[in-house]
């Protein structure tokens, strides 16, 4: 069952990016988009990788992450290459 957040184009699905939430529609996680916008892309230039998006889904996924960003700055570390690589001795 979905889980409807306060953000018109994010929601979270049981079974889906393990429930993170996600932009409606998709299987992009905004911890995806937050990731990049971490790395100094704009909403412009984020939309140029995933061209299916529009300019509304993306920005709402940015707001998605101020509005949370404990809780996805935690996300992006625990989803990080250095951290899977200690998590499972690589």
């Amino acid at each position: 069952m979905k889980t409807k957040t306060e953000h018109a184009y994010i929601t979270r699905t049981p079974g889906v990016c393990g429930g993170e939430p996600i932009i409606k529609g998709t299987r992009i996680a905004v911890r995806l988009i937050a990731e990049w916008y971490r790395k100094g892309c704009t909403a412009d230039e984020i939309l140029e990788y995933y061209p299916h998006l529009d300019l509304a889904k993306i920005y709402d996924a940015l707001s998605y992450y101020h509005d949370h960003r404990k809780e996805m700055d935690k996300a992006i570390e625990e989803n990080s290459e250095p951290h899977l690589k200690r998590a499972y001795n690589l």
